[in-house]
């Protein structure tokens, strides 16, 4: 990549005309080089408001707006909303652009090469395809295994839609979250991708049908991560109880903290605001993409009952040991999805560190994990991860037991 991308400030500014002849409205098609052989393909829309430039990242029924751009020179900066990262991006001709995509939040492997160009009013429409499967990933449950035979070895729930018998959307739900809007096609001889952008992580799945099996299966997570999987159909497989695998060590009964908050004030549980309340501790990041799914759900949770006595406090394991660009993080991520309640930073990151910034937990395995306490102040349920709204009726199960839950709660 060519120094005129961390030089920009020195170069001259397009004018807005010149920015839209850049950036053409309509649709784009992206793609994310993890390597040789395996390209990341997402749609996003241009839109062009007003004379002002933005984009929609398509991920499945998940769209994703774009609206902080810069342009400099022939070169376009589009930092995404909520995470920490940025495309810095070349033009090439009218309608194609080229650079990079950079995760901030990651210390190493953190740039991935891409490129994206206009696709033509009839190509966005979508073209026949000349080949009709004769398997599909639309049957239920798939009991999937990751990295089966190792220490890394974990199970998932695989559910799927296809249209059309081609085009597939879906998720896969874990012990620890789920994997969020996954969408893409299934092709010759019933070989599969999905795949899904959305700021913060690039996921891509690959496989193939085989019957009641998924065989040859590949999980790409950006360039740093990459794993085989397989699965079976098996509409009866479950996951173990998100209530079961994070709770108190023996001889506790409650949590307690001091961490500062967004303001820069310590807060800790026993402060007058959360006496005689019931709490809801959110342990997270602004990195994490479950996390942004759990927070735009409580924003509007907290809202409905903080009058009957609820609170909600957000301690942010952040991927900095800068104070202000944590809080700079967490602000973004707060102000995105309106929520009212309070956040801390913790100055600590990773599993390990929250775990040993909440001593009481046995462990904390997930980001996020949710810990509901009584009006007396005692520890009542410790959920961990968070399906959200890509699982379809187990978020609504999530839904509706946290509201029968919190509700009992308060009433008492």
């Amino acid at each position: 990549m060519k120094n005129r991308f961390l030089l920009f400030a020195f170069c001259v500014l397009m004018t807005p005309s010149f920015a839209q002849t850049f950036l053409t409205p309509g649709t784009w098609s992206g793609v994310l080089k993890l390597n040789d052989s395996t390209q990341l393909p997402f749609d996003f829309e241009v839109q062009n408001a007003k004379g002002k430039l933005s984009l929609m990242i398509l991920n499945a029924q998940e769209q994703i707006k774009v609206d902080e751009l810069s342009f400099a020179g022939d070169s376009v900066f589009i930092k995404m909303p909520v995470f920490d990262s940025e495309f810095r991006c070349q033009r090439i001709t009218a309608g194609k652009m080229k650079g990079v995509w950079i995760n901030h939040a990651r210390k190493n492997k953190n740039v991935i090469a891409f490129e994206a160009f206009a696709k033509a009013p009839d190509e966005s429409k979508g073209k026949p395809e000349t080949f009709v499967p004769t398997e599909t990933l639309d049957r239920g449950k798939w009991e999937a295994t990751f990295s089966k035979g190792t220490p890394d070895e974990y199970k998932a729930i695989g559910v799927f839609k296809t249209k059309d018998l081609i085009n597939v959307s879906g998720t896969f739900s874990t012990e620890t979250g789920d994997y969020r809007y996954l969408s893409g096609k299934v092709k010759d001889n019933n070989t599969f991708y999905l795949a899904c952008f959305d700021g913060a992580h690039a996921f891509m799945f690959t496989g193939k049908v085989q019957g009641d099996s998924i065989v040859n299966g590949r999980f790409y997570s950006g360039i740093h991560g990459e794993e085989p999987w397989e699965a079976v159909h098996n509409d009866n497989f479950e996951l173990r109880n998100p209530d079961s695998l994070t709770f108190l060590k023996p001889g506790f009964t409650k949590v307690d903290f001091n961490f500062k908050n967004l303001e820069g004030k310590y807060v800790s549980l026993s402060d007058d605001k959360f006496k005689n309340k019931v709490v809801m501790i959110q342990i997270m990041g602004s990195w994490c993409p479950n996390c942004m799914d759990e927070t735009k759900f409580l924003a509007g949770f907290y809202d409905t009952y903080k009058k009957q006595g609820l609170e909600i406090v957000g301690l942010a394991f952040e991927r900095t040991d800068d104070f202000a660009k944590a809080v700079n993080n967490v602000q973004r991520l707060k102000t995105r999805f309106g929520a009212n309640y309070e956040f801390l930073i913790t100055m600590k990151t990773g599993a390990d560190q929250a775990s040993q910034a909440l001593p009481m937990l046995n462990k904390v395995m997930a980001f996020p994990t949710t810990i509901y306490i009584d009006k007396k102040g005692m520890v009542r349920k410790i959920y961990t991860g968070f399906y959200g709204p890509a699982t379809g009726e187990a978020y609504k199960k999530y839904v509706e037991e946290t509201t029968q839950f919190v509700e009992m709660l308060l009433k008492e």
